[in-house]
C-alpha cells in the first residue's frame, strides 16, 4: 500500500511540474489566437478579402508559431516563429512546412 502511494505522489508532483511548464505558454497562445480572430488575413475578419488564402506556407504563420510553442516551449518555440515569419517573403517559395 505505501508503494502505490509513493507512486500515486510522484504522479501527481509530475503532472504538477508539467502544469508549471505549461503556464508560461498560456498567454502567448492566447494573443497569437486573438490575433487570428481579428487581424490576420487567413483567419480573422479579413480573410473574405482573400479567398484562397494569404499565407503561401501551410500551415499559417499564425499557426506555425501556436503550435511550435504549444509543442516545443517558448525558448525553442519563439525563435522558430521568428525564423518562420522571416522566411516568410515575395522571394520564398512557400509549401508545406510543418512545426
Amino acid at each position: 500500500m505505501k508503494k502505490f502511494a509513493l507512486q500515486h505522489g510522484m504522479v501527481v508532483i509530475k503532472n504538477a511540474l508539467k502544469w508549471l511548464f505549461w503556464l508560461p505558454r498560456w498567454p502567448v497562445v492566447f494573443f497569437i489566437q486573438l490575433y487570428q480572430k481579428t487581424f490576420s488575413p487567413d483567419h480573422g475578419f479579413l480573410k473574405g478579402l482573400f479567398p484562397h488564402g494569404y499565407c503561401k506556407y501551410h500551415p499559417t504563420c499564425s499557426n506555425y508559431g501556436k503550435e511550435s510553442i504549444k509543442k516545443d516551449g517558448l525558448i525553442r518555440g519563439i525563435p522558430k516563429t521568428i525564423w518562420r515569419i522571416i522566411r516568410c517573403n515575395p522571394w520564398s517559395d512557400g509549401g508545406v512546412d510543418n512545426p
